[in-house]
């Protein structure tokens, strides 16, 4: 078992996550509130993503991708890849400490809870979104000083 894995989602229940992919020249990226682990051997975690989105046709076409579990102090960049019509995801993070995965070339902001290069190895249609189940291939980075971002009933906590 992936002993940073464990950890990285060790009590995350779940949180706000921004999830970026690197697709050709450009690098897309949006924030989730429905991710979740859901096996720890093998490592796999679940993130769910509008159906409707252009992000999720670029996961249908490219399965490797980056999960990072955001801070407390990170309302702004979960703001961010959330907004309509949002910038490249380098435009985004530019002014961020954050750096390309090794396994999965995705932008990886460095000042999250964690950060996880993911795998697609099923994709699920369910209701007005698509469900991306994936294998955990590396763990970025986790850090214990820091709180998640948790949102509940469109607030966070």
């Amino acid at each position: 078992m992936n002993t940073g894995f464990a950890e990285a989602v060790a009590g995350f229940a779940t949180g706000v996550v921004v999830l970026t992919v690197r697709d050709g020249r450009d690098d897309l990226g949006t924030t989730v509130t429905s991710f979740m682990s859901v096996s720890l051997d093998p490592p796999m975690v679940l993130a769910s993503v509008s159906t409707t989105s252009y992000l999720t046709e670029v996961l249908t076409r490219q399965p490797r991708w980056a999960a990072t579990i955001l801070s407390a102090n990170q309302r702004a960049l979960a703001g961010r890849f959330a907004s309509e019509g949002r910038p490249s995801a380098r435009i985004l993070l530019a002014s961020l400490p954050h750096h390309r995965g090794e396994h999965s070339d995705a932008l990886i902001p460095e000042t999250g809870v964690a950060a996880l290069e993911c795998e697609t190895r099923h994709i699920l249609e369910s209701g007005d979104h698509t469900l991306f189940t994936a294998e955990a291939l590396a763990t970025d980075y986790t850090t214990r000083d820091q709180e998640p971002l948790i949102r509940v009933n469109r607030r966070y906590l």
